[in-house]
């Protein structure tokens, strides 16, 4: 039976690449971008299986209203994918409040709109699966991206309690943690703060050129994890797993170090 899925951020990138996995395989999509002209080719590609949907997932309100659409179009919403969010780069001191709010409007509100607005379907239906696409940038942290990095951990703290809330309801949450993909995301989603000249040795000594992956081949990963009947609660996508796993030994044993301290602090 096919399934319906909302997946917001679908003019490019992951959204785009899962978009059409899913049509090629007979599902149906509700595919959400705020320029919605940029989904004509899905539309033209794959005509009634797709519902294309203009949406600022910063505006609760539509968010709702899209949800609404999708549940009376399709009859039925399967899989939620909360994939629209960008990056914006600043040192902590260098974000302007505006830069920092905006950011945390768009990826963790948005995706926290989208997951509240499909809930009360999915809970009706006894099932769903809820993507939250957090990034590898969602469990570590570089300088120079605290703001995304913020918005991405919020998201996973949240995902984690909901994933409790939810699962005797039926209904599974992934966070998604893709590492450096080629998805044009530092060239077009991206956002800089106006740079401090007192960072500016940082500013040269972080910057890091990332091998990318190709964001097709993460089309039959994400098949596989909405298809399975115990989806994990985390997943990377790309080859982060080695750098994350000896971040957290070296977590692990400072906190083992400090252990001694920790338990006299408890009285």
């Amino acid at each position: 039976m096919a399934k319906t899925w909302f997946i917001t951020g679908s003019s490019r990138g992951f959204g785009r690449e899962w978009a059409e996995a899913a049509l090629e395989r007979g599902d149906h999509v509700v595919a959400t971008a705020r320029d919605v002209g940029r989904l004509a080719p899905l539309a033209e590609r794959f005509g009634d299986a797709v519902l294309p949907v203009r949406l600022d997932v910063t505006d609760r309100a539509a968010v709702y209203a899209a949800v609404r659409r999708a549940r009376s179009h399709f009859g039925s919403l399967d899989i939620a994918v909360n994939n629209a969010g960008y990056g914006h780069f600043g040192m902590v001191e260098e974000l302007g409040e505006d830069e920092l709010r905006a950011q945390m409007e768009t990826n963790f509100f948005g995706a926290v709109w989208v997951t509240q607005a499909v809930l009360p379907v999915m809970r009706a239906q006894g099932s769903g699966r809820i993507l939250q696409v957090t990034s590898e940038g969602g469990v570590r942290a570089f300088p120079g991206i605290s703001a995304y990095h913020a918005s991405k951990w919020a998201l996973e703290g949240l995902s984690e309690s909901l994933a409790q809330e939810v699962a005797p309801l039926g209904i599974h949450i992934t966070n998604v943690e893709p590492g450096p993909y080629a998805t044009d995301w530092l060239a077009r989603g991206a956002r800089h703060s106006a740079r401090h000249p007192e960072y500016a040795e940082v500013h040269a000594a972080t910057a890091v050129d990332f091998e990318v992956g190709d964001p097709r081949a993460t089309r039959d990963a994400i098949l596989r994890i909405v298809d399975a009947d115990e989806p994990p609660l985390r997943i990377f996508l790309g080859k982060s797993f080695t750098d994350v796993a000896d971040l957290y030994e070296e977590r692990l044993n400072t906190w083992r170090r400090w252990q001694p301290v920790s338990l006299a602090a408890f009285g």
